[in-house]
């Protein structure tokens, strides 16, 4: 299976009309790929919190349009990463929209845990509450978006669902690299599944991005990492490896907390 992670750079400079379409023109140019990824809120920045309200679009907006078409051109299914979604009869919401190969929605996610405490996303966006898995021919899609990444509990659902390759856009802060890469490992080996993360590269509202996007197996190795800037992260991997891996090293057969409710033991 080939799948290609677009690290986007968001420019301050360029309008969020010109970076749709310039996305847009580098995810046909994957055509050949079975997978396609773009990082969360591509089109604002992730910390342009100023920004969310006014770009704001709904499910079926502008980025909604021009994906659906671009998924289609290149003939490949494409997460599309994150928009700043508005719901007609509620809040704002971070979410994920996920195309098949014909240019139909497959999935739409909201993201669930929201960043910034009690500022930023936590209070400006609504908290999404349903699990998104999508089946693909060759593997099933568990999703995931930049902050959920902390949240192990989030990833053992998606497995419990299905979920095989984990894919998780972000927006992640440069001061924080090492967690990125060392939280998307620990997913992938606690899980035993594929994790692809797609992060952006450019500076959003002053917070320089991580970028790094990274590949890693269900043993932990990192197949493919980016660099800093705007890059296409392509690689190459065996969905077969999951269930290998499952079969060679049972680690989730031993599961016991999350299963069952562990029995207490009452003080005296």
């Amino acid at each position: 299976m080939r799948a290609s992670l677009i690290q986007i750079a968001v420019d301050e400079g360029e309008s969020v009309a010109e970076r749709r379409q310039r996305a847009a023109s580098l995810v046909r140019g994957q055509a050949g790929a079975d997978l396609v990824v773009l990082p969360e809120l591509w089109t604002t920045g992730a910390f342009a919190y100023e920004e969310f309200g006014p770009e704001a679009e709904p499910l079926d907006g502008p980025t909604y349009e021009v994906m659906a078409k671009a998924a289609s051109d290149a003939g490949v299914w494409l997460h599309a990463g994150s928009i700043p979604e508005r719901d007609p009869d509620g809040p704002l919401y971070n979410t994920s929209l996920i195309f098949s190969p014909s240019g139909e929605l497959a999935a739409a996610y909201r993201k669930i845990h929201r960043f910034g405490f009690d500022k930023g996303e936590a209070v400006l966006m609504g908290a999404g509450s349903d699990l998104v898995t999508v089946r693909l021919p060759e593997t099933t899609l568990g999703v995931a978006t930049c902050y959920d990444l902390r949240f192990p509990e989030l990833f053992r659902s998606l497995v419990d669902a299905g979920a095989e390759t984990l894919v998780i856009p972000a927006g992640w802060p440069e001061r924080r690299r090492a967690h990125w890469t060392l939280l998307a490992q620990a997913r992938a080996v606690e899980n035993q599944a594929f994790v692809l993360a797609c992060g952006t590269a450019g500076t959003h509202a002053g917070v320089p991005q991580a970028g790094h996007s990274i590949v890693v197996d269900p043993w932990g190795e990192v197949l493919a990492e980016a660099g800093a800037g705007e890059e296409v992260l392509t690689v190459e991997f065996d969905p077969a490896k999951v269930a290998a891996t499952r079969e060679q090293f049972p680690a989730l057969k031993d599961r016991v907390l999350g299963l069952q409710p562990p029995r207490r033991q009452q003080s005296r």
